[in-house]
């Protein structure tokens, strides 16, 4: 995919692949408003976002990933926030979209520590689900990937979700799910 930015690599941060570049096409579809990009990464999605929307706050709990991020937005002439955090144990704002690509990936599949998930995959995300209604403004929207690998559907039905993208991989299906 080319993209519309620069962006480089960093050494020890996860490299954008496909299922960045599923989430990229739901952010520059969907995202408004005040931004946080957690799991920031890369900085990809919150620099995407920078092109649209009001403010982004960019999060991590690595500070490499958080260095990477900030240097990828400086390339870019994007001014933004930078948050060292354990998802929102540090945040202290509200926002219009939360946008999150996390470790989903079940324990015993994985062969980049950067996408274990923990156990069936749903450690973070259950945590995530937990706690991002409190992060949010009343007109909001959540972005959020997962995979066939974590059970995507019971989140679809518990949270009354609405699947905008997926894709289909030889091992799994990659998804986007909109939360409001």
């Amino acid at each position: 995919m080319e993209l519309e930015f620069k962006l480089k690599n960093c050494e020890s941060v996860y490299n954008p692949r496909e299922d960045s570049f599923l989430m990229l096409d739901c952010v520059n579809k969907y995202a408004f408003g005040d931004v946080l990009d957690l799991g920031t990464g890369t900085g990809i999605q919150g620099i995407a976002a920078s092109k649209k929307c009001d403010t982004v706050t960019f999060s991590d709990i690595d500070e490499k990933a958080l260095g990477c991020a900030r240097d990828n937005a400086n390339l870019n002439n994007i001014t933004g926030k930078f948050i060292l955090s354990d998802l929102f144990d540090s945040i202290n704002s509200k926002f219009d979209t939360i946008i999150f690509n996390p470790p989903y990936v079940p324990t015993d599949k994985i062969e980049d520590i950067s996408v274990d998930g923990l156990d069936e995959g749903r450690v973070i995300i259950n945590r995530f689900l937990n706690e991002f209604d409190n992060y949010v403004n009343k007109n909001h929207i959540v972005l959020l990937l997962e995979s066939s690998l974590n059970n995507y559907k019971k989140d679809i039905e518990k949270y009354n979700a609405d699947l905008i993208a997926k894709k289909n991989y030889f091992f799994e299906d990659m998804v986007v799910l909109l939360l409001k």
